[in-house]
């Protein structure tokens, strides 16, 4: 099976080991089958999709609607567009999760805003017709709890987009484009170790009050999260070859 690759986006490597370990255990690639690149450490430089089974694109503490963005994020963002140019066009299997559901968004002309932000903690998704039927969420029920939390969603998806998934906050939960790519707002690979590791990471970047982390926590910790895994395993076996 060719490997699948991921790009990080996370510049604090606390951050970005844990959520690569997340993604391994939950896809149950090895380091071999699960490629990362570290966008922030260095450029992407070019990816021949035809070496890859798939792409997944993690989250962070970028916003794709910046209205003020650093030269790091603006080199990440080009890079990325670039890559999502070829993915698209191809219809090739792509992941995005939070930060790749803006970049995705923003790349196929959705409305991303901060009208439908949400806080730090559980999430209950509830699945569209659309989203019932659509292979990457078989296994998962209609109505499940996630770990999320994000400064900016979607608002208004274009219309050859297909709504997967939606909260009672956040119209867009999940999307896809064409027949393979896909993103979701809410964090596939996150378990509650996973949440807790974030709430330590950014404790100080503006998601919550410095402290009320240990609060946020408790309350995270009395919901059951572990349908969205299902996504991960879903997309290894769709799309390895």
């Amino acid at each position: 099976m060719k490997p699948f690759l991921l790009l990080s986006i996370r510049p604090e490597q606390a951050a970005a080991d844990d959520e690569y370990a997340a993604f391994q255990r939950f896809t149950g690639l090895s380091t071999d089958g699960l490629r990362r690149v570290q966008l922030t450490a260095g450029h992407l430089g070019r990816v021949d999709l035809a070496d890859w089974s798939g792409i997944i694109l993690g989250g962070g503490p970028f916003n794709a609607s910046d209205p003020v963005k650093s030269p790091l994020q603006e080199r990440v963002e080009d890079e990325i567009y670039g890559l999502l140019e070829s993915v698209i066009a191809e219809d090739f299997p792509f992941l995005g999760a939070c930060y790749g559901i803006g970049t995705l968004g923003t790349h196929c002309r959705a409305v991303v805003d901060h009208l439908y932000a949400e806080p730090v903690g559980a999430i209950g998704v509830t699945l569209t017709p659309e989203g019932r039927r659509d292979p990457l969420l078989a296994g998962v029920p209609d109505r499940f709890f996630a770990y999320g939390g994000h400064k900016e969603a979607i608002s208004q998806l274009p219309q050859e987009a297909v709504a997967l998934a939606s909260s009672a906050a956040c119209p867009v939960q999940a999307f896809r484009l064409g027949e393979r790519v896909y993103a979701t707002q809410f964090h596939p690979e996150l378990d509650f170790a996973g949440l807790s590791t974030r709430v330590s990471v950014y404790r100080n970047a503006g998601y919550f009050p410095p402290e009320a982390a240990d609060a946020l926590l408790a309350e995270a910790a009395r919901f059951e999260v572990s349908h969205p895994m299902l996504i991960l395993r879903n997309f290894v076996s769709l799309f390895g070859s």
